[in-house]
């Protein structure tokens, strides 16, 4: 009995040791920054063309995507049709939702590839080297010459303080 009694009780002190211990893959810092304001102080710290804000019909046109999707966005592309660098941080409102949103990403990155193929060659070349991010809810496109240095910025928003 007394054998049963110590085997049971080793047996949840180590269950409680290792649900204590295990980190939750799923759980994402969230950032205090809007969407808006992070692509404010990702474009104050690393220059850029002059970008405009898509409105979201234009969302629905250039990214094939519903912004009813979204809980919150801020999408820049460029002013005049010469570069290819954007940003785009979207907040996906159900998790469920976000292979959705990145696949229509990846088919953004691809149109304006194919946009720029045959037009401007050193603008193609950095239209194919697109970063992805996906933390949490949260998905990032950047496209853009100094995309790391971007990246960096961005990734600050997700570190614990």
């Amino acid at each position: 009995m007394k054998k049963i009694m110590s085997f049971l009780m080793l047996t949840i002190v180590l269950g409680l040791l290792i649900a204590g211990c295990s980190k939750d893959q799923s759980s994402t810092i969230e950032p205090e920054l809007s969407a808006n304001e992070m692509a404010d102080k990702m474009l104050e710290k690393v220059e850029q063309p002059s970008l405009m804000e898509l409105e979201p019909d234009q969302i629905k046109d250039l990214y094939n995507l519903n912004p009813e999707k979204l809980e919150e966005y801020s999408i820049r592309i460029p002013m005049m049709n010469v570069k290819t660098n954007e940003i785009a941080i979207l907040k996906v409102k159900d998790a469920k939702d976000v292979p959705d949103v990145e696949s229509a990403i990846k088919q953004r990155a691809e149109n304006v590839q194919k946009q720029f193929e045959t037009y401007l060659p050193d603008q193609y070349e950095n239209a194919k080297n697109y970063k992805l991010v996906t933390k949490g809810n949260y998905i990032l496109l950047v496209i853009s010459e100094d995309a790391d240095e971007l990246l960096k910025v961005y990734d600050s928003f997700f570190e614990q303080k």
